[in-house]
């Protein structure tokens, strides 16, 4: 017997792709909603709680309004906005996060889906806390570019008009959230299991989708020895049995005349893993599709765990 899954929000971007992503398996029932009552609350209640899971794809305070919707007790949510993420009554979708976490998720009502930006913090900071090497109390700095597909519809368009009508003046990087409160920011406190919100710089970049999140560490500021070989030793071993988490030993060989393009993982599900730098100071990197492992394939492995299908299945690991 195949699920049924309604996709609120589905004219948006991650809800697109992760329809795209999940309307050719035999396994699932997509439910569908006339785009005329696309807002109508009746439409959408009575889909909702004909669901067997409602993942949402709305700004927080629509996906708000859309858990309040649910009436059948049965009826499971994925939500994809920020609104939900540190929410006690709410598992993180992160998997990886710790042993015994992708079995929350499969035994939960209520899962968040994890930022793009925030799973490669904490993917890359939280083993170093675990393991004694990185204090919580150590306070923490983020840079990162992705590109404008994370921005949303409104920013797609404008990126594209600025294509067609200023191929020559294009907008190719440019930082925002510069008054340092990203949404992202309360789960990569959370979730990190450090005591300071960390700096976060994100760049927006011209080009359509793909991230590199970088975290800067200097040596001093670990509690033993330690080089960007023997980091890189932590984070394999620590996630030597996730198939979506890649830890790349010699990251050199990624460059590009020197240089990490952000579009390395485009079109997978995995995240890579790395780390650059000399004995005095490293720098943690991951590199994602942020519309992949990002956003709609985390959705995608979060949804096969919440139904308790194979949960890898629709998804390509990190080596392929």
């Amino acid at each position: 017997m195949s699920h049924k899954v309604f996709i609120d929000g589905q004219a948006g971007t991650t809800g697109l792709e992760i329809h795209r992503r999940l309307a050719m398996r035999d396994d699932l029932e997509m439910l569908h909603i006339d785009s005329a009552q696309r807002k109508s609350s009746t439409a959408r209640r009575a889909l909702i709680n004909a669901a067997d899971v409602v993942i949402l794809c709305l700004p927080d305070d629509a996906a708000r309004e859309s858990v309040a919707l649910v009436s059948d007790p049965d009826v499971k949510v994925l939500d994809a906005s920020t609104a939900h993420r540190v929410h006690d009554d709410w598992v993180y979708g992160l998997p990886e996060l710790a042993p015994g976490q992708r079995e929350a998720i499969a035994a939960a009502s209520r899962v968040s889906n994890p930022g793009c930006y925030a799973q490669g913090f904490i993917l890359l900071v939280r083993p170093l806390i675990g393991a004694g090497l990185l204090s919580p109390a150590q306070p923490l700095s983020m840079h990162a570019i992705s590109g404008y597909s994370g921005g949303g519809r409104q920013m797609i368009e404008r990126y594209e008009a600025r294509a067609q009508e200023q191929p020559t003046e294009l907008w190719h990087a440019r930082s925002y959230a510069l008054d340092l409160s990203h949404k992202h920011l309360s789960e990569m406190r959370e979730y990190a299991r450090i005591d300071h919100t960390p700096i976060f710089s994100p760049t927006v970049g011209h080009y359509y989708r793909g991230m590199v999140v970088h975290v800067p560490i200097f040596a001093s500021q670990l509690s033993a020895p330690a080089t960007p070989a023997s980091l890189t030793q932590v984070l394999a071993e620590h996630y030597s049995k996730e198939a979506l988490v890649n830890v790349v030993a010699e990251p050199e060989a990624l460059l590009e005349h020197g240089q990490l393009p952000p579009e390395g993982m485009n079109y997978t599900n995995g995240i890579e893993l790395m780390v650059f730098g000399n004995e005095e100071r490293m720098l943690l990197t991951a590199r994602a599709d942020n519309l992949g492992k990002g956003a709609s394939g985390a959705a995608v492995q979060n949804l096969n765990l919440m139904l308790g299908i194979e949960e890898l299945r629709g998804l390509l690991t990190a080596g392929e």
